[in-house]
């Protein structure tokens, strides 16, 4: 039985600035507040979880490999600044992909909850316990479809009128969510 709760967290935007397809370190900029973000987390008792669209693979802007260069550059960082590893789980897919073994729909896709679904059978998530932080409805329409906890949506525009009520909470930046998720008694 599953009984790790987990923080997920998409990438671009959230745990780095949205350049628009970042695929190697010298783009990589950190959003203020994500290492106490997720120092707060694990020490809440979560295990962090990376799920994040890469279509810039798809699109041929970058590799797998690069990918995963930049991925554990970042790990590093993680590590120096003693943060646990985290797992990454990520999609390399779009249906309008340049390159044809990544063009298609798939369920990894956020919104679709792939990700979180193999995380949970990977790592023993139970995601009824589980909270995701993302900056696209999608991330969300994802959390909601794994039945998570929890999910903080960083955007300075309203949510669509169809949230779920009290699944959903709505912040300007990173930095804000570690109050609300306390506020909330997730922490």
């Amino acid at each position: 039985m599953a009984t790790r709760k987990a923080l997920f967290l998409d990438r671009d935007g959230i745990i780095n600035v949205n350049h628009g397809y970042v695929g190697d370190y010298e783009n990589f900029d950190y959003i203020d507040g994500i290492f106490a973000l997720i120092d707060t987390f694990v020490k809440a008792g979560y295990q962090v979880v990376i799920v994040t669209n890469q279509s810039g693979i798809a699109r041929g802007y970058y590799t797998q490999e690069n990918f995963h260069a930049l991925m554990e550059r970042v790990q590093r960082d993680f590590s120096a600044a003693g943060l646990p590893t985290i797992p990454v789980y990520y999609c390399p897919h779009h249906p309008q992909g340049k390159l044809v073994e990544y063009k298609k729909a798939c369920r990894c896709r956020k919104p679709q909850p792939g990700m979180l679904l193999r995380a949970q059978h990977e790592l023993g998530i139970d995601l009824s316990r589980s909270v995701l932080v993302g900056d696209s409805w999608s991330d969300i329409e994802a959390a909601l479809a794994a039945e998570l906890a929890h999910s903080f949506y960083v955007c300075e525009k309203y949510m669509p009128e169809n949230a779920p009520e009290g699944k959903v909470t709505r912040v300007n930046h990173v930095a804000d969510v570690c109050a609300q998720a306390q506020q909330l008694g997730l922490i």
